[in-house]
């Protein structure tokens, strides 16, 4: 072989070697358009999440109601007692993630009075509070949303209905009529659908019968509707 054929040789040896070398540099149409797609299909999933989380929690009102739980004393010496209770609110945003809460609560049980010498046992005693104060939306997600909030407001409370005529000093409980009321908490949400969720509230609540702070704590579950736009 002559020096010219290997010349020539060697030269469609690195042609060829650099072609392949191209070729498997360059993506195939197949993995260009794979990538594409997951491209677009992470991009529609973002902005189909924003758009719900927007729908969501750019209602204006809230309307929410249910029942639960709390433990409450009832008297200056005797044990906190269990109650059951229900309440109702209704939030006005100023803001997708503040806005004003007003609620009524109501709250039922036995105060823990043990024997005495005038026959009644466990009374029964209620009481209603209606507060309202600040809210602010700390998480806000697709399905679930994370609110504190901070209430204040007054409280009717009746402990002697029950005593057979007794007085309240006599059976050993509060004074009923009004005092002050306050209640620190968070609302739980997961959300069915951007207008409706449940939720779960575990809260401190405080009242003031009798020149001291009653200090309850308790949870309440039910449902939450949301209506209406912020403009």
């Amino acid at each position: 072989m002559t020096l010219g054929s290997l010349i020539k040789m060697s030269w469609k040896v690195a042609g060829v070697a650099t072609l392949l070398c191209l070729l498997s540099a360059v993506p195939t149409a197949d993995a260009q358009s794979a990538r594409r797609t997951r491209r677009e299909s992470n991009a529609n999933r973002k902005a189909r999440i924003e758009r719900t989380v927007g729908e969501t929690y750019g209602h204006r009102w809230e309307a929410a109601g249910g029942g639960g739980y709390e433990r409450y004393r009832s008297g200056p010496t005797l044990q906190q007692n269990n109650e059951v209770t229900f309440w109702g609110s209704t939030l006005y945003a100023l803001r997708p993630k503040l806005g004003i809460l007003a609620e009524v609560r109501g709250a039922y049980g036995n105060a823990k009075i043990g024997n005495t010498i005038y026959n009644i046992a466990n009374p029964q005693i209620s009481e209603y509070n209606f507060m309202a104060g600040p809210s602010f939306r700390l998480v806000t997600r697709e399905k679930y949303s994370v609110s504190a909030f901070v209430e204040g407001g007054v409280v009717l409370g009746k402990f002697a209905g029950d005593s057979k005529g007794l007085t309240a000093a006599e059976i050993g409980v509060w004074q009923g009529d009004y005092a002050g009321s306050g209640s620190v908490g968070l609302n739980l949400d997961y959300n069915f659908y951007p207008n409706l969720a449940f939720r779960i509230t575990p809260s401190y609540l405080g009242t003031t019968f009798g020149s001291t702070v009653q200090n309850s704590k308790g949870v309440n579950v039910g449902l939450v509707y949301r209506f209406g736009r912020i403009k």
